[in-house]
């Protein structure tokens, strides 16, 4: 038989960046695991919320357990460099988190917390900037919510 065509759909293969950073979610949730492999030892951190609620940040250090704060991440995108990841736990707690990655790394965090994001590539035009959003906040549970919003310029 000549030419046989296969109707099965293969799935696209995940963003290698999406997959260390689901990796790296993956540790945190079970609280077994190195994650010193996917973290740069000099990690950028940038934190924008309410006073007290750098639940990653005590992750990543070790100051607090899975038990403390599940973040259980409800969408991932990539975008370049960057892995885009979002959640919502009920109607008080929504949060972003943007990991940058280099050379299969995260080398920088930043995460809103209870803040809504877009993010939009700046680039250069004919004398003045472009300016294209990228990827926006969509929390379904929370949309009646108010909070603050904030631009991530690429």
């Amino acid at each position: 038989m000549e030419n046989q065509i296969n109707n099965s759909i293969a799935s696209p293969p995940e963003n290698s960046n999406i997959t260390t950073v689901r990796s790296l979610y993956k540790v945190i949730s079970s609280g077994d695991g190195d994650i010193s492999g996917l973290i740069a030892s000099d990690l950028e951190w940038w934190f924008h919320g309410p006073r007290n609620w750098h639940h990653m940040m005590k992750m990543l250090t070790g100051k607090s357990s899975p038990s403390e704060f599940k973040f259980e991440p409800r969408s991932m995108d990539a975008i370049d460099d960057r892995v885009i990841v979002e959640g919502w736990e009920g109607a008080q707690v929504y949060w972003v988190h943007v990991w940058t990655m280099k050379d299969g790394v995260i080398t920088q965090f930043r995460e809103y917390f209870n803040t809504w994001l877009t993010v939009r590539e700046l680039k250069p035009f004919n004398y003045c900037v472009s300016a294209t959003t990228l990827w926006q906040s969509h929390p379904r549970d929370l949309a009646r919510r108010s909070f603050p919003g904030l631009m991530l310029a690429i």
